[in-house]
This record gives C-alpha cells, sequence and structure tokens, in this order.
C-alpha cells in the first residue's frame, strides 16, 4: 500500500487539496481519480496515492474510440493493483457520436460520476493543470468571452476537484520520470482538427506567457463570477415578479451593464426555464433597446423597455 512520503511534491499537493477542501475533509475524504494513462493523470494518481494512502480509487474510461484505449486502461488497472489501489475500467453503453470530443466528454463525466457515487468517494479528482489553463483561457478569449468564461476551468464545481491547476506540465513529467510511472500518449493530443491540439501547438515555445498567471487569474475571473451571481440571485428574488399570466416584469433596472443583461437572462429563464443558453450578442442588442424604451426579441419572448421592463410571449404568426 501506498505511504504518505514526505517529498516536496507530495506535500504541496496535500496542501493543494486542502486549500480546494478544508483541512478536515481532506483529512477523511475519499478521492476518486480519473486517470486517462497519459502522464498527467498518471502524476495525479501517484501524488494523491501518496498524499492520501487508503483513501484513493481509480478509473480509466474507454470510449472505445480506438483499438489502443483498452490495452491503455489495463495498463493503468495493472500498476494500480500493484499499488493496492482499486481501478475500475468505464465504457459507455452505446457509441459515442455527434461531436467526437463534446460527446465524449459528456460520457466520460458521467461515467465517472456514476462510478464515485457507487465508490462512495467525496470528490473526482482530474489532471488538469496549468497549461490547460492557459489554452483555455486563451480560446475563449478568441471567443469573446465574458467573465464567467474567462474564469477558465474551475478548480472546484460540485463534485469535481483539480488540484493540479497550479502546476506546469513539465513538473508532472518530471513526477512521472522520477517514480518510472507508466504512461501512454494520446494520438488525438496531436490532431490538429482539435481547437486545443492548434492552440497548444501555437504556444510551443512561447515562454512570455505564464500559465501559472493565467491559473491565477482564472481564479480570480471565478470568484468575480461568484459574486456577481450571488448578487443577481439577490436582485432576482427582489426585483423580478410574474406581473399576470405570461408577463413577467423587472421593476428596477439601474444597475451596472453586466447586471442589466444578466437578470434580463434571469427573467426569460423564470419564464422559460429549460431555454437553451442564450448568446451574449442576443442580450447585448435587447439590452440596447431596453435602455431606449424600445422593444426586443429574445427566442420566442418580447421584453419591452420603460420604468418596468416587460417580458411577454411573442404573438404566433399566422399561417397564410
Amino acid at each position: 500500500m501506498p505511504s504518505a512520503a514526505p517529498e516536496p511534491w507530495v506535500e504541496r499537493f496535500r496542501r493543494d487539496c486542502t486549500t480546494l477542501i478544508g483541512a478536515d475533509a481532506a483529512g477523511r475524504a475519499r478521492f476518486g481519480i480519473a486517470v486517462s494513462g497519459g502522464p498527467d493523470s498518471m502524476a495525479l494518481l501517484w501524488l494523491a496515492a501518496q498524499a492520501f494512502p487508503g483513501r484513493t480509487c481509480a478509473a480509466t474510461v474507454d470510449h472505445r474510440l480506438r483499438a489502443e484505449a483498452r490495452a491503455e486502461a489495463e495498463m493503468v488497472a495493472r500498476w494500480c493493483a500493484a499499488h493496492g489501489i482499486p481501478h475500475a475500467i468505464l465504457s459507455p453503453p452505446t457509441p459515442i457520436g455527434g461531436s467526437i470530443q463534446a460527446s465524449a466528454r459528456e460520457a466520460r463525466y458521467a461515467l465517472l460520476h456514476a462510478w464515485r457515487v457507487e465508490e462512495r468517494a467525496d470528490w473526482l479528482l482530474t489532471a488538469h493543470h496549468a497549461d490547460d489553463q492557459l489554452e483555455t483561457l486563451l480560446m475563449r478569449l478568441n471567443r469573446s468571452s465574458g467573465v464567467g468564461g474567462m474564469a477558465g476551468i474551475r478548480a472546484r464545481n460540485g463534485a469535481v476537484l483539480r488540484p493540479l491547476l497550479g502546476w506546469r506540465r513539465a513538473e508532472l513529467m518530471e513526477v512521472v520520470h522520477a517514480h518510472d510511472l507508466p504512461h501512454v500518449h494520446d494520438p488525438s493530443n496531436d490532431d490538429a482538427r482539435f481547437d486545443r491540439v492548434e492552440m497548444r501547438r501555437n504556444l510551443a515555445g512561447v515562454d512570455w506567457l505564464d500559465p501559472l498567471a493565467a491559473s491565477r487569474t482564472a481564479a480570480a475571473c471565478a470568484d468575480a463570477e461568484d459574486a456577481l451571481a450571488w448578487l443577481v440571485d439577490d436582485l432576482a428574488a427582489r426585483h423580478i415578479r410574474a406581473d399576470g399570466e405570461g408577463s413577467w416584469v423587472l421593476d428596477r433596472h439601474d444597475f451596472p451593464r453586466e447586471v442589466q443583461r444578466r437578470l434580463i437572462v434571469r427573467m426569460v429563464q423564470a419564464a422559460e426555464p429549460d431555454i437553451p443558453a442564450i448568446r451574449g450578442e442576443t442580450i447585448d442588442q435587447a439590452l440596447v433597446q431596453l435602455l431606449h424604451g424600445k422593444q426586443a426579441s429574445i427566442g420566442r419572448w418580447l421584453v419591452s423597455g420603460g420604468a418596468l421592463w416587460r417580458l411577454v410571449a411573442a404573438p404566433r404568426r399566422s399561417g397564410g
């Protein structure tokens, strides 16, 4: 069985986990580790097993998209068996379809969360690190993301923990080499059809961008996003109300623009809870009209400006 080694990497990792969930939780929690078999996740597995001996389990998802994936998962299983760590190989019940990356990610997290609950693990740990965070921020910056998008990869999201966001990819490779950890290379990481791969290639050799600074920026944006969400929750509860059948009213809107944007979204969501995500430019265009006392369309709803902002269902078009 692994033992709590007093080496700096392990102590650093334990501190990072404690920062995310608190000393009490870190002292008694059970951790489920998502391990692909790549060097980052193998380093995560080793660090977790050393930092929290006897309180880790691991799982590898075989999406059945590559012939080699099963052998890679079995490699992880053998290493876990040799070190007394429970391990499971998970596969989706139906083939992955549609957008491969998005569908695979959705299936992966569904499988991992179900496995975590079955294993009675308190947390699911993934191996996202500072270089991943930098890539994510630049990709989202290129897509005109707001504060929420620039929060990047969250260090804590529900039961998911990402304690390596303050670690560089090269540091994790040092862990792998120092402890002779088996690992594999996923060829999809070289597939230029994927945006992240292209971003990674463009960043190769660019030493003036600091991934650790980017990770701190993302954390600051995450805090700002949480603060805005808290504020808008309070304002929506006090100022958005149903006003007759099929009509919703925002009775105060003298707030900063970002708060106005979010209150418009909340009003539409109050009327249609299952509405798909509303694009930012749609809200911005509506806001311009509302601030001039005019009317704007959002999906199947009309919202009108004035002293009160009122949302009603748009009249159905007559056939003809």
